[in-house]
């Protein structure tokens, strides 16, 4: 396949390992490098990256995977809105099976009688809405910076339109503050960071700083093991040459201005506010909540939503694997309990849940 092939050129790979291994031999010490992108986990798993790398080169995977990082009591929060009469449930499909308190999931409630229904696209909700008058319709808006413009043009639409029977649930969130946490965060000790292209491509290059200036090295990164493998390879050659910056090796996809034009009708819709994150917890400004002028498209102005009282899976540790302090093999319910087909926590999950990628690929053997 053209262009793609290019990506996965093995003369490249060898080309881009022995650059590797000849930098992690020069640096002489471990070196941890984290992922904060699902997709870079799975490609990374798919292709075998963690094995060819040099034995002092440790690969961990964060935060990445919006799904995952949804809160139990945020999904709890959706299970309550699903269940409300007359109302029909819009969201993605990787939110069907994430369990709540107790196990629930908007997969069982579908099965009770709820009317949920998984959307290909956010647009998706304008033609339920028209075609279901008499009915309230709650779209789950859920992702990083990469699908949140795709919900504010929606909810822009609605108010243009004049239409009253369509909100947003947003659990949202921007990805910067939670590097500041995973930076700040005593307990871990990254070198540097694999940064996100799809997220990138909206927030372009400055929003990353704070990575250069906690003295860390980061790099933009695409989604083939030839993009993956000179991520790295930039990555270790900062820390080689004793520079802490923001690159990018996903050129071809992201400039460093990103994308205004998106982040406008984002900024014009949303507003930054705190979050909790499952792992991270509460992070000051990482969430994105419609502003007052939209106030009428959110779903927790528009219905009352009774206190809920969230409580955690039981022997689940998504949130340590998140943090990177974990690796799912380590979890006691991994690939014994937990599996694909009977998923206990959200990062199993999720088709961009690290342990998903985990049981997959076989990352733990």
């Amino acid at each position: 396949m053209k262009y793609v092939d290019e990506y996965r050129d093995r003369s490249l790979v060898k080309g881009l390992m022995a650059a590797i291994g000849k930098i992690a031999g020069k640096i002489g010490r471990d070196i941890t490098l984290m992922e904060i992108c699902g997709t870079h986990t799975h490609v990374i798993g798919r292709f075998g990256i963690k094995k060819l790398l040099p034995e002092n080169i440790r690969l961990v995977s964060g935060p990445g995977c919006p799904v995952c990082v949804t809160s139990i009591h945020d999904v709890d929060k959706a299970l309550y809105l699903a269940g409300m009469k007359d109302t029909i449930f819009a969201t993605f499909g990787d939110m069907l099976r994430v369990p709540g308190t107790g196990r629930a999931s908007l997969q069982k409630s579908r099965a009770a009688g709820a009317d949920v229904r998984v959307i290909a696209s956010t647009t998706d909700c304008l033609d339920i809405a028209g075609k279901n008058t008499a009915k309230e319709v709650v779209m789950m808006g859920i992702g990083f910076e990469t699908t949140t413009p795709m919900v504010a043009s929606v909810v822009d639409l609605c108010r243009e339109k004049g239409i009253k029977n369509f909100s947003v649930f947003s659990v949202h969130k921007v990805v910067p503050p939670a590097l500041k946490a995973l930076i700040d965060d005593p307990s871990l000790n990254i070198d540097g960071f694999i940064c996100p292209g799809h997220v990138s491509t909206i927030i372009g290059l400055s929003p990353y700083n704070i990575i250069a200036e906690a003295g860390r090295a980061a790099v933009i990164t695409g989604f083939e093991p030839v993009d993956v493998l000179e991520g790295i390879m930039m990555i270790l050659g900062q820390i080689a040459e004793g520079k802490r910056e923001v690159s990018i090796q996903y050129a071809r996809g992201v400039n460093a201005e990103g994308n205004p034009r998106a982040r406008d009708i984002i900024n014009r819709v949303f507003r930054t506010g705190d979050a909790e994150w499952r792992g991270l917890g509460r992070i000051p400004a990482s969430g994105l909540f419609l502003r007052d002028e939209f106030k009428a498209f959110d779903a927790l102005e528009k219905f009352d939503v009774p206190p809920i009282h969230s409580i955690e899976i039981k022997g689940c540790s998504c949130g340590d694997v998140l943090r990177g302090v974990m690796l799912p093999g380590q979890c006691s319910l991994f690939r014994k309990t937990c599996t694909p087909t009977n998923p206990i926590g959200p990062c199993m999950v999720s088709s961009e849940g690290t342990c998903a990628a985990y049981y997959a690929y076989h990352l733990d053997s």
